[in-house]
C-alpha cells in the first residue's frame, strides 16, 4: 500500500511539475513523471525509515513515510530541472 502510495504521489507531482511549473518542458512529461516516481520511492523507500518509526505492521498506511516521500520527489524535480537548465544534461 504505501509503495502504491509513493508512486502516485511521485507522479502526480512530476505532472504538477511539468503542466503548471513548466520543470523539464524540453524533455517531456513522461521524463518528468518518471523522476517523480523514482524520487517518491527514494524518499519513501530510504529516506523516511532515518527519520520515523515504521509501522507495527508492514502494510499498515505510513503518513510520515508519504510526506517524505512527495518531498523527495519534489526535491528531484526540482534539481534535475536546475542541472537542465544549467548543464543542459
Amino acid at each position: 500500500m504505501n509503495i502504491v502510495m509513493w508512486i502516485l504521489a511521485g507522479g502526480v507531482l512530476g505532472w504538477v511539475g511539468y503542466s503548471f511549473l513548466g520543470f523539464n518542458r524540453a524533455q517531456g512529461i513522461l521524463v518528468s513523471m518518471t523522476m517523480g516516481v523514482v524520487g517518491g520511492l527514494l524518499g519513501g523507500n530510504t529516506i523516511a525509515p532515518l527519520f520515523t518509526a515504521t509501522p507495527a505492521l508492514t502494510g499498515d498506511f505510513n503518513s510520515s513515510a508519504l510526506f517524505f516521500a512527495a518531498g523527495t520527489a519534489a526535491a528531484l524535480l526540482v534539481l534535475c530541472n536546475l542541472a537542465y537548465d544549467r548543464w543542459a544534461v
